[in-house]
């Protein structure tokens, strides 16, 4: 079939499409101007696909709107007025039942520039939909079908989701026309909101959308609250609705900003960035260069990427620095709100900050230390005094807990405490946490094997162990040395260790044996601290022991 000879079909079916649409419409106009219902606010959410009108009516349609060489005389003539343009994007987004409002649940990522626009979009997409979320995907133009321009999940939408959405707002639009002195959006105005359309109705976690021409006044600017913008490198282009040099352009560009929201640009000549960094500032825009692609691999090692071409690097760069920032401002308020008690947790009573992780094998326990040692850095330079640092230690089963106590050395103690997974030894124990599994006995011995490893770790050549601290006690071995302590249960190795220093702790019903003076005496340092600083790991029945105290709304 000759190229005339297809065409004469298509716009054969386009006539007879278009005949059958005005029909079903007018009978649906009248049915509801009969009920009393107003057609303009007739939602695209309600809007039932049209039994009949299939793929290429639709794209034979659309086609009809493809009036470029006008539009953009158009956009010519306005240019003096181009805020037109975006109250004109509103009006039609209203007309086919969306609202500017709708657009804020998108989660977009809007994306501007010259050259490399369209592929930093695609970086970036690619790098979001790696972690799971489901993504939209404007750009443009097609190569071979236009619904290569709307994609979900990186894929074009089908011809059947193409089909339904597109008649869903051609309908809307096309029913409201004659009120509206019978305009219709051109070509890519409608695609744009067909794009918001099908990303709000397949319920996308995030949408990533280029820029058409320009920024300041293309038609997908009308997004009022994108969570990070990106702007790929400039150059002159589209000069007749831009400008003619490169810090009009850049002015355009810019136009994307939008107040509080962070923007990254890769880096451009000294002329346009001039313009960027004041376009910037005039809306209070918060902006960024993008550092090289080199500084990235000499961190992390070589990169490939899927994009051939040493230009790819810069907008990789781009693409990085826009999903990490999307994914900093999507997750983070989740991940801040997330509470998993007895993990990386603190507790501040006053002037004693306990922090506690049930951490119990070599590697948590590696984690444990290096958030310790960063947790409590950052308390300590808050400090108007000397801060002691106390270990609070247990663990149970089989683990090596001479091993584990060696990571905890460069934490720097002033002591490390040892007690058994008892919570109390006067009043009854929190049932929940007996276990019957283990004698009394083998769980003191532990503890006894523990403190002998510390005091190992710490080159004494001390292999004695000191009595439990308690008046009247057995004594296993002779009374060495006050750097090592040893208790009977949870609740006398925090009372010895606080010092009376936490206001929690004072409750009168919780009674411990009385310590023997001279173990009191060392707790000198203790009372001379400024502040306390507890950690307490090694067993999650350790953290939850404390935990009954410290928290006692948690018991």
């Amino acid at each position: 079939m000759t190229g005339r000879r297809r065409m004469m079909v298509c716009m054969s079916r386009l006539w007879q499409s278009g005949s059958v649409l005005a029909a079903r419409l007018g009978k649906r106009v009248l049915s509801c101007s009969r009920v009393g219902l107003s057609v303009q606010h007739y939602s695209t959410k309600a809007a039932p696909h049209i039994p009949g009108m299939e793929y290429q009516d639709a794209v034979c349609t659309l086609n009809t709107l493809q009036t470029n060489a006008s539009a953009l005389d158009e956009v010519r003539r306005v240019r003096n007025h181009p805020e037109l343009q975006l109250q004109a994007m509103k009006g039609f987004l209203e007309r086919a039942g969306l609202t500017v409002k709708e657009l804020d649940h998108l989660n977009i990522i809007h994306v501007t520039g010259t050259k490399g626009k369209g592929s930093t979009c695609a970086f970036t997409e690619q790098i979001l939909r790696s972690y799971g979320f489901r993504t939209g995907f404007y750009s443009s133009p097609h190569l071979v079908e236009v619904r290569e321009r709307i994609r979900i999940n990186g894929q074009p939408i089908g011809k059947d989701l193409f089909t339904k959405y597109f008649w869903q707002v051609y309908g809307r639009l096309d029913e409201t026309k004659e009120a509206n002195d019978g305009t219709m959006p051109a070509y890519f105005r409608f695609l744009t909101i067909l794009a918001f359309h099908v990303f709000l109705q397949e319920k996308v976690d995030l949408a990533v959308i280029e820029v058409g021409i320009g920024g300041a006044y293309d038609c997908t600017n009308v997004i009022r609250r994108p969570w990070v913008c990106g702007i790929s490198s400039l150059g002159i282009d589209h000069t007749q609705i831009l400008g003619d040099t490169l810090e009009k352009i850049a002015w355009q560009k810019g136009g994307i900003f939008k107040p509080g929201v962070p923007a990254f640009t890769v880096k451009q000549p000294e002329e346009a960035m001039s313009v960027l960094r004041s376009r910037a500032k005039e809306i209070q825009c918060p902006l960024w260069v993008c550092p090289d692609f080199e500084q990235y691999q000499a961190n992390c090692g070589p990169l490939s990427l899927g994009l051939a071409g040493q230009h790819q690097r810069a907008n990789a760069t781009l693409a990085l620095q826009l999903s990490h920032t999307w994914l900093q401002r999507r997750c983070l308020p989740g991940l801040a709100n997330t509470e998993w008690p007895g993990r990386n947790q603190t507790i501040k009573h006053g002037e004693v900050t306990y922090f506690l992780d049930g951490a119990h094998t070599m590697r948590s326990m590696q984690a444990c230390v290096d958030w310790f040692r960063e947790t409590a850095a950052e308390h300590e330079r808050n400090s108007c005094g000397p801060v002691a640092r106390i270990l609070l230690f247990n663990a149970t089963g089989e683990r090596d807990c001479a091993a584990m106590l060696k990571l905890l050395m460069p934490c720097h103690f002033d002591f490390a405490v040892f007690c058994p997974n008892i919570t109390e030894t006067i009043t009854s124990c929190n049932a929940d946490q007996l276990n019957f599994n283990v004698s009394v006995e083998h769980m003191l011995t532990r503890c006894l094997d523990n403190e002998r490893s510390w005091r190992l770790h710490n080159s004494t050549g001390d292999t004695g162990s000191n009595p439990l601290l308690i008046e009247d006690s057995l004594s296993l071995a002779p009374d060495k040395k006050a750097d090592t302590l040893v208790f009977p249960c949870i609740l006398s190795a925090l009372h010895w260790i606080t010092q009376g220093r936490d206001p929690v702790l004072a409750d009168p019903s919780k009674k411990v044996f009385p310590l023997k003076p001279s173990v009191n005496a060392k707790a000198a340092p203790l009372c001379n601290a400024a502040q306390i600083h507890i950690l307490i790991t090694g067993s999650l029945h350790l953290v939850g022991g404390a935990l009954k105290h410290l928290v006692p709304q948690s018991a």
